[in-house]
């Protein structure tokens, strides 16, 4: 590897050529101030904050665009530095809304951050101010430009990483402003409601359509029975809401704050991604010993599915019939569960904590109810339940650890657990497949080869005399370039598994929103999915198939995967849409 040599304040250091200054600075413990730019994302060098000094010229330089040479000179602390850095966010607070203790991003912001830490304590530039009205028709995302920084993190995550494209920038100086195209709604454009754009905002001016005050409504309702099933995924970032460390599996203290927040049955939605597996597992089969339609392609993602009916409506009939696992726990909850605990399915109100905005679309979907009652009556991101938590005093970290609720347990498989991870949903397909194909139960069940960050990760599992063809891709941009190959017949599969988020759910667009400076250093995606994973392994069942809870469901209520009744109740289809 060719090394580069310079200075940094003085500091010689070697970095790796192709290094640019912020990433040589930051390797030497110096820190410079950065807005726009985000590791992996945003490296636009436009909101000017990481500006330094060359030696030997005359501009200062954008340290997040500029590459290092061979004996260049650095000033990062310089009053010219300094001055320029304070009089650029001070341009950028005088056109911004600054009611700062009503933001919902109010102590993670990194305007807010930046401005303490620059010592900005007043605006030396009043004036003129943008006023936008706020953008509250999608059912998943909020957008407030009056408190965007056109930083333009979230238009390089949508049309860049995510290749959705359904913002960008618009005018020019003082009036540009990131929006839709002809100024439409996020509602009313080909928005997947991923809510990636919301994790890369530094500030407030993207967030999740908060409900909190409808669950509490439904909580402090005496006729409703409040039920409530949360996400693996959530488990494995709730805990950095309250001070814990990334990677930090809060499962036990978790249920313990629902019980405590009051709702009457605290579940969890791995159960029905065991569930899903025995639908969607049973429906490849028949796929591939039928002649049916191949790949097929997962249906837990929201945002995947969005994303597939408005590019590749062609592709439709590819997708599994199966409902996305907290669906299809909503429709066992109003039906066998409402039998079982003989409750009125009416009053049952079912609460999903996902780490996904897109859920929020996903459960106003018509076809996603079975006798005019809704499978999930209204989905919380993991950060509305932090804010949940906060508000009613409950001391999350001194919590004792608790179990799930009967009658389905805490006897969720590890299976299950692994779906928040990419890669999961198929590791948990093969680990039943390859045991119902050879009629045996695997020892080694750990599928390496799907596990990762590679944005597509091909493998194959033979079993049963039978070759399974498989793939994975994460992130929407990855997406579109597998199902591209597929169509134009690049490659053969039986099996893909597609997560909107990059990195999966773990990375969903609901979960707790880290810093630039934190992902600089760390990968947060690994961190979460370690947590997924380790309490996989922790767990005594690992299959779906060997969950005592899905065969008692089996053999009381739904008869056998991919019957008349699961059809019925956990089973769904797509609808094509247009393309903007």
């Amino acid at each position: 590897m060719e090394m580069v040599n310079l200075k940094i304040n003085g500091q010689e250091i070697s970095v790796p050529a192709g290094t640019t200054v912020l990433e040589a600075a930051r390797s030497a413990g110096i820190e410079i101030p950065t807005l726009c730019y985000l590791k992996d994302v945003s490296q636009t060098g436009s909101c000017r904050m990481c500006l330094v000094e060359i030696k030997g010229g005359r501009a200062l330089q954008a340290a997040c665009v500029y590459p290092v040479s061979e004996g260049l000179e650095v000033l990062t602390n310089t009053p010219k530095v300094r001055e320029a850095r304070k009089v650029t966010l001070e341009l950028l607070l005088s056109n911004h809304d600054r009611k700062c203790l009503t933001c919902v991003r109010n102590r993670n912001c990194e305007l807010q951050t930046l401005a303490d830490e620059l010592g900005v304590t007043d605006i030396a530039f009043e004036g003129v101010r943008n006023e936008y009205a706020i953008d509250e028709l999608s059912p998943s995302i909020v957008r407030d430009n009056n408190k965007c920084i056109l930083c333009r993190r979230c238009v390089n995550m949508c049309k860049n990483i995510q290749t959705v494209g359904a913002i960008d920038t618009m005018e020019r100086g003082f009036k540009t402003q990131v929006t839709c195209a002809f100024e439409k709604s996020l509602g009313e454009v080909s928005c997947v409601n991923c809510g990636q754009c919301i994790a890369v905002c530094p500030v407030g001016a993207l967030r999740e359509k908060d409900v909190t005050d409808d669950v509490w409504a439904a909580i402090a309702n005496p006729d409703m029975h409040v039920v409530v099933q949360t996400a693996p995924a959530v488990r494995a970032a709730l805990g950095e809401e309250f001070g814990l460390p990334i990677g930090t599996a809060v499962t036990g203290k978790m249920a313990a704050a629902l019980r405590r927040l009051g709702f009457d049955k605290v579940f969890d939605t791995d159960f029905a991604a065991d569930l899903t597996i025995m639908e969607e597992g049973t429906e490849l089969l028949e796929r591939i010993q039928n002649g049916g339609k191949l790949p097929m392609i997962t249906s837990c993602s929201p945002g995947w599915i969005k994303f597939c009916e408005h590019n590749f409506p062609d592709m439709l009939d590819n997708l599994s019939s199966c409902k996305s696992p907290h669906e299809m726990y909503g429709a066992i909850i109003k039906s066998y569960y409402a039998e079982k605990m003989g409750i009125d399915p009416k009053s049952i109100y079912v609460v999903s904590i996902m780490p996904c905005t897109a859920k929020k679309f996903e459960a106003q979907r018509d076809e996603l109810s079975v006798n005019g009652l809704q499978d999930v009556d209204t989905v919380l991101t993991t950060r509305e339940l932090a804010r949940m938590i906060k508000e009613a005093g409950i001391r999350f970290t001194q919590l004792p650890d608790e179990n799930f609720d009967d009658p389905f347990g805490d006897q969720a498989t590890g299976a299950g657990v692994i779906f928040g991870a990419t890669g999961g949903v198929m590791e948990a397909a093969i680990r039943t497949v390859a045991d119902i194909l050879d009629n045996t139960s695997h020892s080694e069940i750990e599928y390496e080869a799907v596990r990762g960050l590679e944005g597509i990760k091909i493998a194959s599992v033979t079993a049963g005399g039978k070759t399974i063809r498989a793939a994975v891709a994460h992130g929407l941009g990855n997406a579109r370039e597998l199902i591209n190959k597929v169509r134009n017949g690049e490659i053969e599969l039986d099996f893909i598994e597609i997560m909107a988020c990059p990195g999966g759910c773990v990375n969903g667009g609901g979960q707790p929103i880290v810093p630039a400076k934190v992902r600089m250093d760390m990968d947060i995606r690994t961190e979460r999915a370690k947590a997924i994973y380790n309490e996989d392994k922790a767990l005594p069942l690992r299959k779906s198939h060997d969950n005592p809870y899905i065969k008692k469901l089996y053999e009381e209520y739904l008869g056998k995967p991919c019957g008349h009744k699961s059809h019925e109740l956990l089973h769904t289809h797509y609808i094509a849409r247009d393309k903007h």
